[in-house]
């Protein structure tokens, strides 16, 4: 009895022809059927924008009066140098922190506006004026002019000009 050989040569060379074929085939279809898969371009993509806002203060809302209110007349002596004068600049200060109410008019019963903080400057517009036992001076922000109201001496500090 004759033992066949179980790994026959043509047999496996066939099978290596058949896989070298195979593969041929399946490196052709990619290639020139569906080139997509190699592209080399960069995918498109878009630029993620996110605009923000710039600050702005928080607006005041003053109910209307008959009676317009005007900055006291400037006085007619000179100021002294480093003393709180109209158009000199003053910081708020002495308040540990809290701010300052700046308010409508002169006077402690008249409408607060809004605070102001600590160290922050103001220009002085108009003022001195007596109310309530104290002076009180009309101060501008020079950042923003909507920023505005009368404020009680005894927290200002002068500073000089920029």
């Amino acid at each position: 009895m004759i033992k066949k050989n179980l790994f026959n040569f043509k047999v496996v060379l066939g099978i290596v022809f058949l896989a070298a074929l195979l593969i041929v085939v399946a490196l052709v279809y990619l290639l020139w059927v569906n080139p997509v898969i190699f592209k080399t371009e960069p995918a498109p993509f878009t630029a993620a924008l996110t605009v923000i806002s710039a600050m702005t203060s928080t607006p005041r809302y003053v109910t209307p009066s008959l009676a317009p209110v005007s900055p006291t007349p400037p006085p007619t002596s000179t100021p002294i140098p480093g003393t709180i004068a109209l158009n000199t600049y003053v910081q708020i200060t002495g308040t540990g922190g809290d701010g300052l109410r700046l308010r409508s008019s002169p006077g402690l019963s008249s409408d607060p506006l809004f605070f102001g903080n600590e160290s922050e400057v103001f220009l002085v517009t108009g003022g001195p004026s007596q109310a309530d036992g104290y002076t009180w001076w009309y101060l501008i922000a020079p950042y923003d002019q909507s920023r505005a109201g009368w404020a009680v001496a005894t927290y200002l500090a002068f500073v000089p000009s920029p």
